[in-house]
C-alpha cells in the first residue's frame, strides 16, 4: 500500500448516554464531536464539517453537504467490497445520501450499503455494537445529473457479512468486485480511499492476530 495509506486508524469516543447501535445510532453531532482525527488534513475536514451552518448539513443545495459510506468487508477472506460508480468513472465504496428524516451518518451507511448490495446481514464491525468510524473526509463531485460540482463531507464506517456470494447489484451498471485489499487500492482512482482501505487492512490485521 502506499505510504499515505499506513496511517493509524482514527479513533471516536462512544457519547453518553444510550448504546450506539440499534435505534440509538449516534447522530451526525454527536459522531462528530466524538471522532479523533488522524491526520491533519482529517482534521482539517473534521472542522470544516463543524463549522457548517445551522440547518440541513445533509441538504444536497448545499456547495458542502454529509454522506454516509461504507467499506463492506469479509474478515475470513480479508476481502473488501468495492463498486463502480459510473459518474465518478472509478471503483468506490458503497454509500451515499441521507433521506429525510435521518440524522446519524452510521444508519445512513448502513441502509446505503444494503440497499447497493443487496446483503441483508450487514452489520458494523469489528464491534456490532459500535460503529466504527474510520475516516473523515471531504471529496470534491463534479457536476452532473443536473447538479453543480460540490463537495461531500463523507463519514466512513465499516461493515461486515458472513454471505459474500449473496450480492444483488441495484443495477446493471453498478458492478460490485469482492477484492483483496492490495488488488483494491490499486484499482480505486482516489487517494483518500487508499487511506480508508489502509486503516480498514490495519484493522483486519488486528482482528486476526487477537
Amino acid at each position: 500500500m502506499p505510504a499515505d495509506a499506513t496511517d493509524p486508524p482514527a479513533t471516536v469516543v462512544p457519547p453518553a448516554g444510550g448504546e450506539p447501535g440499534g435505534a440509538a445510532l449516534p447522530d451526525l453531532a454527536a459522531t462528530v464531536a466524538g471522532y479523533r482525527p488522524a491526520s491533519a488534513a482529517e482534521a482539517a475536514d473534521l472542522a470544516r464539517i463543524r463549522a457548517l451552518p445551522a440547518g440541513d448539513p445533509w441538504s444536497r443545495r448545499r456547495a458542502l453537504h454529509v454522506t454516509g459510506s461504507a467499506l463492506v468487508v469479509h474478515p475470513p477472506s480479508g476481502r473488501v467490497l468495492l463498486r463502480w460508480h459510473e459518474r465518478m468513472g472509478s471503483w468506490l465504496q458503497v454509500g451515499g445520501h441521507g433521506d429525510p428524516g435521518e440524522t446519524s451518518p452510521a444508519a445512513v451507511a448502513r441502509r446505503e450499503a444494503i440497499e447497493e448490495t443487496g446483503l441483508p446481514d450487514l452489520g458494523f464491525w469489528p464491534d456490532p455494537s459500535l460503529p466504527r468510524l474510520v475516516h473523515v473526509v471531504c471529496v470534491p463531485v463534479p457536476a452532473g445529473n443536473g447538479e453543480p460540482a460540490h463537495e461531500h463531507a463523507d463519514l466512513r464506517y465499516v461493515l461486515a457479512t458472513a454471505r459474500p456470494d449473496a450480492l444483488v447489484p441495484e443495477s446493471p451498471a453498478a458492478r460490485l468486485r469482492w477484492l483483496t485489499l492490495d488488488e483494491a487500492a490499486t484499482e480505486v482512482g482516489e487517494d483518500n480511499l487508499r487511506v480508508t482501505l489502509g486503516r480498514v487492512a490495519a484493522l483486519l490485521a488486528a482482528s486476526t492476530s487477537a
